[in-house]
């Protein structure tokens, strides 16, 4: 029985370790919605690209075999408008988590 016991609290500590959500310092809203309103907002949209692209430089310090190598302003517009459109409910720092994954060659997510 205690075998039992701690072999299903072994299982539920490994399954409540990867439910760990990601500390994400981000923006207060981080919408799509917010996204696509900034499209006439010049300041407000370079400040969102900007902050996508320093989530690709976090993502290339810590996974150094499969960097992002180079991707310009205009292709982290293009990406994350793609990805809103497709996903409107969605955030549009997944779009950054997404493009990273996919512009490393990796195309999965960074696991531990």
């Amino acid at each position: 029985m205690l075998r039992t016991l701690l072999l299903l609290a072994a299982m539920t500590a490994t399954h409540a370790g990867a439910a760990i959500p990601i500390k994400l310092l981000g923006f207060d809203d981080m919408s799509c919605r917010v996204w696509s309103e900034s499209k006439n907002d010049a300041e407000q949209r370079a400040t969102f690209v900007a902050w996508v692209r320093g989530v690709i430089t976090g993502h290339n310090y810590v996974n150094r075999s499969h960097q992002v190598s180079s991707i310009s302003e205009g292709t982290v517009e293009k990406y994350v408008n793609r990805y809103c459109t497709t996903n409107p409910s969605g955030d549009f720092s997944d779009a950054a988590f997404r493009l990273s994954d996919q512009f490393s060659g990796r195309n999965e997510a960074i696991t531990k």
